[in-house]
């Protein structure tokens, strides 16, 4: 398993690097008068080369923890969906229902209850019409025997007229 470097020991390694550095460019200095340009262009070179081996230890160190927090962040996430089926779990065993049971009854009862109410209202105009049925046969049943009333009494008028008004 890769090892995360200390992030100490790093520091440390480049603060001494640096120190090695500016050691080596003092050297530089002092053997540039001595022994002019050339040696002066060696030590140059050198000190291309210790900074570029400087950048390459600090990349490879932030890509090592870049990479560890990457690597601590999907373990975490790893880990909370494995808590989270396992509550789940742990609920469905005792029959106790999910957010999404509840939501789903919810809508089962919603659509329910609308076919319900449409039916309410379906048999509520029934009865509307069958009452206004109902009323309109009784006002011409009602308008027969009252025809019927009026003629036997025009009747029994007409005989008591004839009979001389006893």
């Amino acid at each position: 398993m890769n090892q995360k470097p200390d992030p100490d020991k790093l520091a440390r390694v480049i603060t001494e690097s640096a120190h090695q550095i500016w050691s080596a460019g003092l050297g530089a200095l002092s053997m540039a008068e001595k022994e002019g340009s050339k040696l002066f262009e060696t030590l140059a070179k050198l000190g291309e080369n210790i900074q570029s081996h400087t950048r390459n230890t600090a990349g490879v160190a932030k890509s090592t923890v870049t990479g560890g927090r990457d690597m601590a962040s999907d373990t975490w996430e790893k880990l909370e969906e494995m808590f989270e089926l396992r509550v789940a779990r742990a609920l469905n065993g005792l029959q106790i229902p999910t957010a999404r049971d509840i939501h789903e009854l919810s809508t089962r009862v919603d659509k329910l209850s609308s076919a319900v109410d449409k039916l309410n209202a379906k048999q509520k105009a029934r009865r509307k019409t069958a009452k206004k049925k109902k009323a309109k046969k009784k006002k011409k049943s009602s308008s027969k025997k009252s025809k019927a009333k009026k003629k036997k009494n025009q009747m029994k008028k007409t005989k008591h007229k004839k009979s001389g008004g006893k």
